[in-house]
């Protein structure tokens, strides 16, 4: 489903969040190592009534400051997220549906919060890949990373698409690999208001799956050396989660990322699917296009939270990717560091899917996440 856009149907239906395709071959053959290269890109106040001082006042030429009460964000808002009591547990280890020398594949659910509801947590689905034997002796546990996959209709996703090749890859390397489905998705919980919510929801999702995974008895996880990698779609879902909640995750990596401005994804997935019109009129009720409502779709996106970020990123995107525009991991990568955020921007010569480059890709990606992560 890779470089596809939404339908026009989709695009009348309250779909808010912005997509991007993900690699849904689940192709296991990764091909030749390319060459690649690496670059870093007032409260108010108010003066004092006058007054005749008695002998026990002091006359001041100070003014007095008022406090200043800061308005609640906008609940669809990735402030919002920040502020969302976001919880997870509860990893259930079901069927086994692969087993090799390197690791065993499981299905799996666990918990995952409705932000600001008082309902009951969502069910999610995934697959979790548990390397073969112990963790490094003298460790918290297995190093883990959560995998955000990128879009595909959620009418024809299937439990554990998308990131078959890298769950496989960093199993073998000694990684907990825990593909995370998203509400909505395969067996996960439906949410009705994960499209009006501009699939927020998939970062609170992500953040459920760290904390399923620091929590498990079945599975043994360093809680200290969780990280977070997501492609395409999934990109733009990691760093929404390092922003909402810093310190979780000890390392986020993205790949082939949509932009960190939903504005732009807007243009570039949904615009061209409909006359504005018709769009417009999809919108009326919730909030208007980005033209219409630009700082609501600046709310609901990550770059203007760079500044929240703790953790090291690392973006790694291909020079000919025609989905997501090279354009924007540089403006991502620039701001990233703008906002003082530990981060690289590998390039490879490939496209959106990562084809040729895959393995050089994930070597570095090892690498990232062993630097980040040391036993």
């Amino acid at each position: 489903m890779d470089g596809l856009r939404l339908r026009a149907a989709s695009a009348l239906a309250p779909l808010l969040l912005l997509v991007a395709c993900s690699d849904t071959t689940g192709s296991d053959d990764p091909a030749s190592t390319p060459t690649s290269s690496s670059s870093s890109e007032s409260p108010s106040e108010s003066p004092s009534e006058d007054a005749t001082p008695t002998p026990t006042e002091t006359p001041t030429d100070e003014p007095t400051e008022e406090p200043v009460e800061e308005e609640p964000p906008n609940p669809i808002s990735v402030a919002a997220l920040a502020e969302a009591n976001l919880t997870g547990g509860d990893l259930r280890l079901g069927a086994v549906r692969e087993r090799t020398a390197a690791f065993t594949s499981y299905d799996v659910t666990f918990a995952s919060t409705t932000a600001g509801e008082s309902t009951a947590p969502l069910r999610i689905s995934g697959v979790l890949n548990v390397p073969t034997g112990r963790p490094p002796q003298g460790s918290g546990g297995w190093p883990a990373v959560v995998l955000a996959h990128g879009y595909i209709d959620p009418a024809i996703y299937v439990r554990g698409q998308g990131m078959t090749r890298e769950r496989g890859f960093l199993a073998e390397r000694g990684f907990v690999a825990l593909h995370v489905d998203y509400r909505n998705h395969a067996e996960s919980t439906d949410d009705p208001r994960v499209e009006t919510a501009v699939r927020l929801g998939y970062s609170a999702d992500v953040v459920a799956a760290a904390r399923a995974l620091a929590d498990s008895r079945d599975v043994r996880v360093d809680p200290d050396r969780i990280a977070l990698f997501g492609r395409s779609m999934g990109g733009g879902v990691m760093l929404k989660a390092l922003a909402a909640e810093p310190g979780l995750f000890a390392a986020g990596t993205g790949w082939a990322s949509v932009s960190s401005l939903e504005a732009e994804n807007f243009v570039q997935f949904q615009r061209p699917d409909a006359p504005l019109p018709e769009l417009r009129a999809s919108y009326r009720g919730r909030h208007g296009l980005p033209a219409d409502d630009p700082e609501f779709w600046r709310g609901v996106s990550s770059r203007p939270a760079f500044d929240q970020i703790t953790e090291p990123v690392l973006l790694v995107h291909g020079r000919f990717d025609d989905t997501c525009p090279p354009e924007w991991a540089r403006a991502s990568q620039r701001a990233l560091t703008a906002a003082g955020v530990d981060s690289t921007l590998e390039w490879y010569d490939d496209g959106h899917a990562f084809g040729p480059a895959f393995v050089a890709a994930m070597d570095r990606t090892v690498r990232f996440l062993r630097a980040r992560m040391p036993a």
